[in-house]
């Protein structure tokens, strides 16, 4: 902190009223903007407490200046404090990165309005729609607009009093069936403007009342006999129809309902929005979250709302959350937390949007920087599997053995989130006698960690053992003869269900399948079991052959290798016949072996 700076008589100038509150550096600059119910305890928490994040140790350090601007009520300041933010973009504040520039629909406000799809807002007046994140889907959009109602895409200054003085011509459009020609008064205003009317209903997501309101026009034609009009409203019908149940998500009686998902990683996060209405998405977009302050999900998900709120103008009035912001009492909103149905298919649809996202950024990032993704995983694992550090050293352990004969053991380690090779160990089990999984894990972990300790070699950050509670039981009792139960965090992979087991829970954790962090445990897992295996099935021939063999008189080492070579394996030796050994070895040495496999 700059000594010049008395933060004392800083914080007794400061009200105990809402508001927001602005940190500079020696420069002059806003460093961070934050919002309180009660400003001068809201500051002086940062300055009477020891922080555990080291970035607001660092930002404490930083500042030599404090402002403030007193509100009436917690939500002004919430807004304030998103104005300013965007404002000055402070360095230390969580910022909402949305780098793509999305399409909207817009609406001119012409005599006679022109529809187009644009990637620029602000003009007063014109009314937008959107953002969609999807270029196929709004081209989608417009393509319907021109099949059913044929609005102009020319930019022609259209007015009444033009239009009356004759002074556009007809053009191409027109000549193809694209345009009604509002031009040369070819179409009525009062029929254009219907149409725009129908078109904004749409995009509003209200294609039930446009339907309602063609099928009322196409029954009167009828009535009149005029089946050929009739014919273009029920074309236009079964295109809305087609169009409606392609956009359509869950039930449409799920009307007006804006969902908005959050899902961090550490310090990083996405959050999800669509806006359904009658159970069709209108709208939606997706951006990433960046905290710089280790601020907690639900102050993210507050600001995350707020920039919404912002940026389409309103929310709606019931709102699906995954959990209730720090702020409850956005006025007129109704926050939800789903747990069945219809509308937790839509939160869930939003939480796989986030996941996909980050999954197509993990994969940017494993190509750009391969240390920066490693990071990431190993934060996400952290947070998944409820361990206190990121496990940069994981080690795995599996026993082998066929009915208790050649039992072995493998230890596979993994680094940041990788297999390293040169670190893989096998072991052969010494005092267990007969298939016991329990006491040969025991033994194993006892060597490798008793080892560890006296060369003072680098633990693990994580211990995964292949299988359930009888494998996790017996190494959490040797960790605890070592001391070590309380330093290594260590869990069981179930092979049948992919469950995860701790020692202190009885119920296993559930990953989802997709989940990074599943992967990684069943890749080490598997790769436990593939070295474990490969080396017990090495032993185990070697057993067999040296106890075959080696077992029958008057054979040498020199006799065993010539018949292998010229046999190549045991099987052959078996079946041949004893002029064939012969050929390879003398005849006592051949009649001795003809006699120990036909006897």
């Amino acid at each position: 902190m700059d000594t010049s700076f008395d933060y004392k008589v800083a914080l007794e100038s400061l009200p105990s009223l809402p508001g927001v509150y602005q940190f500079f550096d020696r420069t002059g600059k806003i460093i961070y903007v934050g919002k309180a119910k009660n400003l001068r305890k809201r500051v002086s928490s940062y300055f009477n407490k020891t922080h555990q994040s080291g970035k607001v140790t660092v930002l404490v350090r930083k500042i030599v200046e404090i402002r403030h601007i007193i509100v009436n009520t917690e939500s002004d300041a919430l807004l304030l404090e998103n104005t300013l933010i965007k404002q000055f973009q402070p360095r230390y504040n969580i910022l909402l990165k949305d780098d793509k520039t999305y399409p909207w629909v817009v609406i001119t406000t012409e005599d006679f309005p022109r529809v187009f799809v644009t990637r620029r807002t602000g003009i007063d007046g014109w009314r937008y729609y959107g953002p969609y994140t999807s270029g196929i889907s709004v081209r989608g959009l417009m393509e319907l607009f021109r099949n059913i109602y044929k609005v102009r895409s020319c930019k022609l200054p259209l007015t009444t009093s033009s239009i009356r003085a004759g002074k556009f011509k007809v053009c191409l459009e027109y000549h193809i069936g694209n345009c009604p020609a509002p031009c040369e008064g070819l179409q009525s205003e009062e029929s254009y403007h219907d149409n725009i009317r129908s078109i904004t209903s749409i995009l509003r997501g209200n294609t039930t009342d446009v339907i309602k309101e063609m099928k009322v026009s196409m029954a009167l034609l009828s009535a009149e006999l005029k089946f050929e009009k009739a014919q273009l409203f029920k074309d236009r019908i079964d295109l809305l129809l087609n169009w409606q149940i392609k956009s359509t998500v869950v039930n449409s009686s799920i009307t007006n309902v804006d969902v908005v998902y959050l899902y961090l990683e550490s310090s990083f996060g996405v959050a999800s929005f669509f806006r359904v209405v009658h159970g069709s998405v209108v709208q939606s977009i997706t951006f990433e979250v960046k905290a710089n302050l280790d601020e907690s999900k639900e102050e993210i998900l507050t600001v995350v709302l707020n920039e919404l709120k912002l940026r389409f103008g309103f929310l709606c009035r019931e709102v699906l959350v995954p959990f209730l912001p720090e702020i409850e009492n956005f006025v007129g909103i109704n926050l939800i937390i789903p747990q069945r149905g219809d509308k937790k298919i839509l939160l869930d649809l939003a939480e796989k949007n986030c996941k996909e996202h980050l999954a197509s950024k993990m994969k940017i990032l494993e190509k750009v920087d391969p240390g920066r993704r490693a990071e990431l995983l190993l934060l996400r694992m952290q947070k998944e599997l409820h361990i206190v550090r990121p496990p940069k050293r994981i080690e795995c352990f599996d026993n082998s053995n066929l009915q208790g004969t050649n039992p072995v053991a493998a230890c596979v380690v993994f680094i940041d989130g990788k297999p390293a090779k040169s670190e893989y160990r096998h072991f052969n089990i010494k005092t267990v006698v007969g298939p016991d999984d329990f006491a040969s894990m025991e033994e194993v972990v006892f060597r490798r960690y008793e080892r560890r300790l006296l060369e003072g070699a680098e633990l693990p950050d994580l211990i995964v053992v292949d299988g359930g509670k009888g494998q996790l039981s017996a190494t959490y009792n040797t960790l605890e003869k070592l001391n070590l139960h309380d330093k290594i965090p260590l869990i069981g992979l179930a092979k049948r269900l992919e469950e995860i087991f701790s020692p202190f829970d009885s119920t296993p954790l559930y990953l989802d399948k997709n989940s990074d962090t599943l992967r990684v445990l069943m890749y080490i897992r598997d790769e436990a079991h593939r070295f474990g295996i490969t080396f017990h099935r090495n032993k185990r021939s070697k057993f067999f052959l040296e106890s075959e063999l080696d077992h029958i008189p008057g054979v040498g080492q020199k006799s065993k290798e010539a018949l292998l070579r010229k046999f190549g394996n045991l099987d052959a030796i078996k079946v041949a016949t004893i002029v064939q050994l012969q050929e390879v070895v003398k005849l006592k040495i051949a009649g001795s072996v003809f006699g120990y496999f036909n006897n």
